[in-house]
């Protein structure tokens, strides 16, 4: 086996650059995954690619990038219990310590150990590499019924919009408002639309994701946003407005848009990252009795809820990538991501290249 592989690293100009890194040994707990698809997350452009302005969680530690990894395990460390050599994996990409109360409700995102917890992709190597090292309890199985690019984006973009839905709750009696069509928001549509939403609307300003999302029948509704978008929403839902919003925006007007034109006694939820949103108490949330609710990415025991529905939907994500690139091109891949004229874009090996 070749001791050394090729992994990405973010500068913090715009650029990506490889390197020639020795592969890593398992130890113990640990398994070591051939990469197969890693998908590129708007995040990692944010506050790593651009420059490196992440705190916190979100600081960026000069590690090999990509926190949507997908591949097979192909060494096992001492102590493996259920993921095995050929097993197909799916990263949940922060591992914590696995003992606070966040941990123990499969909630690592949130874990409180601030020596302990580590993203892949931040603070620990990702998967923009030909192996990744990973602890077993961060593993998510892959079906055969999925791609390795289906499972990558499970491991955040998927899983996020997943949980978000669950804690607002989308049946067939919602209509379901979705602002910026971008990767996440196409998953939202997607996913609102395997659950049986009777509606599906979306706020956009780019053309190029409005025609995508109509494409692939997600859009019964498109608007762009403007002083007239809440009254055009609320004409197509009988004058109520939606019973479920989701801003994956992260723009202060889409998100005024997504709480204004949602009706009475409904539900928001934001899951977009970054800035601010300006609204009036009184007569935006307080008298309508509105709920918004935050949720950051997912827990693992919901990943591993969201693969088995969407074998049982019989549901693809991959169907949002519109660009595939090989790792020797992962300059490209980022820079096409960082221009927002596209879908989601993966970085795949062998087969995932198609």
């Amino acid at each position: 086996m070749q001791t050394t592989m090729k992994g990405a690293y973010f500068p913090g100009n715009s650029t990506v650059i490889l390197k020639d890194v020795p592969i890593p040994q398992p130890a113990y707990g640990q398994v070591l995954v051939k990469m197969k698809a890693c998908t590129i997350c708007g995040t990692d452009i944010r506050a790593a690619y651009r420059e490196h302005t992440g705190k916190g969680a979100e600081a960026y530690q000069n590690k090999i990038a990509g926190h949507e990894p997908c591949g097979v395990v192909v060494e096992e460390g001492p102590g493996i219990r259920r993921f095995h050599k050929d097993s197909r994996v799916i990263v949940y990409h922060i591992s914590g310590c696995g003992v606070c109360h966040h941990c123990r409700m499969g909630a690592m995102i949130s874990c409180s150990s601030t020596a302990l917890r580590a993203a892949y992709g931040w603070q620990r190597d990702g998967g923009m590499a030909d192996y990744i090292l990973c602890d077993e309890k961060d593993l998510v199985e892959l079906p055969p019924n999925l791609s390795y690019t289906d499972g990558a984006q499970v491991a955040c973009g998927f899983g996020t919009v997943y949980e978000a839905f669950e804690k607002i709750g989308v049946s067939t009696n919602d209509a379901v408002l979705v602002t910026g069509l971008g990767p996440v928001g196409l998953g939202a549509l997607m996913l609102a639309k395997a659950m049986g939403a009777r509606k599906l609307i979306g706020v956009e300003i780019n053309d190029e994701r409005i025609a995508l999302a109509k494409k692939l029948g997600l859009l019964h509704e498109a608007f762009k946003p403007g002083p007239d978008t809440v009254a055009q929403i609320k004409a197509v839902t009988g004058g109520y407005g939606v019973e479920r919003a989701l801003d994956a925006s992260a723009n202060d007007e889409a998100r005024q848009i997504a709480i204004r034109a949602t009706r009475q006694s409904g539900k928001i939820t934001f899951v977009g990252e970054g800035n601010t949103v300006h609204f009036n108490p009184s007569p935006d949330i307080i008298h309508d009795e509105k709920t918004i609710v935050g949720s950051w990415v997912t827990s693992i025991w919901r990943m591993e809820d969201l693969v088995d529905r969407l074998v049982n939907w019989n549901l693809h994500p991959e169907v949002l990538v519109t660009h595939r690139f090989p790792l020797a091109k992962v300059d490209e891949a980022y820079a096409l991501m960082a221009s927002g004229k596209c879908g989601k874009v993966a970085v795949c090996w062998e087969e995932e290249l198609k």
